[in-house]
């Protein structure tokens, strides 16, 4: 068994289809049928089931199939390690982050991590934790930072610091001019702008009603911040944000809400027990670096400066 009927076993097992596996892999059909058939006799197993119009896994080749993402999964790790260079003069980076953090956290973090290592090539995204555990799961991510709370077994957390949400409005709405501790009951028909459900601030809001039981009014739904950042400041909506983010707006208004909205733990997130890359190490040295210049005199909340 080679390393080329595993990706060609991977690329029939993707695309259900030989003719179209082939030209993904840049080969003749036949020479594609003829090594999985080889890999089928090194096995001693069907691993397709070839009677339907599409090609489908059997029973052994789904339990393959498992097992070999996983070992080629490490594989690729194995290669980066092997390639890793120590003294950071090149390099790459893979990391993503839930969509509050890109409103506050990323511009003097990467800011920061360029200046001191301009030769290490990033790749940022912004997602959902789900998606940020299931890519550091299947290592398409080195590093992800998101929040504290059950994490898919097999992820690696390290708290770096809290953040507190607050009720938003646009320096004109009708709140921005609130002289008085805004009730969550007045809420109840104050249009809300929110990020969609499979986002951890969500999640957050959502509990937060739900404890103290309080009709509340979502009018928009999103999963873009800057989209909501852009309907609060025209009045539209108002939202739920961390303070980190509001304080950055001068045409942002924050408003007292009682009771408090909840505070939350910030962690950095891994795939356990690999290794961690020189590009890695850096980059996690960095954040805790600027944590630390952020933090407010409490120790406790995040600060923007």
């Amino acid at each position: 068994m080679e390393l080329r009927h595993i990706k060609y076993l991977l690329a029939v097992a993707d695309h259900q289809n030989f003719t179209r596996a082939a030209e993904a892999l840049h080969v003749s059909q036949p020479t594609l049928s003829q090594q999985i058939r080889q890999l089928e006799h090194a096995l001693g197993v069907e691993l397709f089931d070839r009677a339907g119009r599409a090609v489908r896994l059997t029973d052994a080749g789904a339990a393959y199939v498992h097992h070999v993402r996983l070992a080629l999964r490490d594989l690729q790790a194995a290669e980066r390690a092997v390639h890793d260079v120590q003294d950071l003069s090149r390099g790459s980076l893979r990391i993503a982050m839930t969509p509050t953090f890109t409103a506050y956290l990323v511009g003097p973090l990467i800011q920061r991590f360029r200046a001191d290592y301009p030769g290490i090539g990033l790749t940022i995204l912004e997602t959902n934790q789900d998606h940020i555990e299931a890519d550091l799961l299947a290592d398409r991510l080195d590093l992800g930072i998101g929040f504290a709370g059950h994490h898919a077994a097999g992820i690696e957390a390290r708290t770096l610091f809290t953040e507190t949400l607050g009720l938003v409005v646009g320096s004109g709405h009708p709140l921005a001019t609130a002289s008085h501790r805004v009730t969550i009951s007045e809420l109840a028909d104050v249009p809300l702008g929110l990020l969609s459900s499979d986002f951890a601030t969500r999640l957050h809001v959502n509990s937060y009603f739900a404890e103290y039981k309080a009709p509340h009014y979502i009018a928009i739904e999103a999963n873009s911040m800057s989209a909501l950042l852009e309907l609060v400041r025209r009045n539209v909506v108002t939202t739920v944000l961390p303070d980190a983010i509001t304080s950055e707006h001068t045409d942002l208004h924050p408003v007292v809400l009682d009771p408090s909205l909840p505070i939350r733990t910030v962690q950095l997130l891994q795939r356990g027990g690999i290794y961690q890359t020189a590009a890695a190490r850096a980059f996690s040295s960095t954040l805790d670096a600027v944590v630390t210049e952020r933090r407010c005199p409490s120790g406790k909340y995040w600060s923007y400066q």
